[in-house]
């Protein structure tokens, strides 16, 4: 193997969650008469965490104040409906799996908050992610690096032999940021033209190629 551990962020790349979190979002906007976002719209907000994404949602007379009120109305609502339309894109369930046969060790670093990450891991790949981490008060989110370096903590393993892989250009800065590898997905939330403009120089186009990329 030429990785040893591997740090996925969640959306977008293990998990399709735009649905569930597109509904969440026009959830609290509707019931604050504001109004609603297509799935492309949100789209483009997710990647900061729960709190931007409710800041980018709103209208922008809305005070920063409002919308971290919000931001908790949505996080409340998003924990209790996060598994109704959500699901582990195609052939990344095998992907996992086989890096676990491997001896690979697994972790899932997200900006979504730190429950709702382990709560999805746990529901979703049961036995395959060896940690988790999440978006919590007093822990910058990525693309800071301090998620990934509680991980690799967690994880007992260090930045050697470890790569970061995610669909964003939060994701390549957060692997810049803690100093290791990126391989960019792009059948997430960004396109491939995203990636590379962001910096992405590996890229993988399905679960399959990205499994051959961190075997290779």
């Amino acid at each position: 193997m030429a990785y040893k551990t591997v740090l996925f962020d969640l959306d977008g790349t293990l998990l399709d969650t735009l649905e569930d979190l597109a509904n969440a979002v026009n959830h609290i906007l509707e019931r604050h008469r504001c109004p609603l976002r297509t799935l492309e719209e949100v789209r483009a907000f997710v990647g900061n965490g729960l709190g931007m994404l409710m800041r980018r949602a709103l209208p922008a007379q809305y005070s920063q104040t409002v919308s971290d009120l919000l931001a908790e109305e949505l996080r409340t609502y998003y924990t209790a409906h996060s598994r109704i339309q959500t699901t582990p894109y195609s052939g990344i369930r095998a992907v996992l799996e086989a890096l676990h046969a491997d001896g690979v060790k697994v972790a899932v670093v997200s900006n979504k908050a730190d429950e709702a990450v382990g709560e999805l891991c746990e529901s979703y790949f049961p036995g395959l992610v060896d940690a988790a981490v999440g978006e919590t008060a007093g822990r910058r989110p990525k693309p800071a690096p301090d998620e990934v370096e509680l991980a690799l903590e967690r994880l007992g393993a260090d930045r050697d032999g470890a790569v970061y892989v995610g669909d964003s250009q939060v994701d390549v800065d957060t692997a810049r940021a803690a100093g290791m590898p990126c391989i960019a997905v792009t059948w997430g939330f960004r396109t491939r033209e995203d990636l590379v403009k962001a910096g992405a120089e590996t890229l993988a186009d399905t679960p399959e190629a990205l499994l051959k990329l961190l075997r290779a």
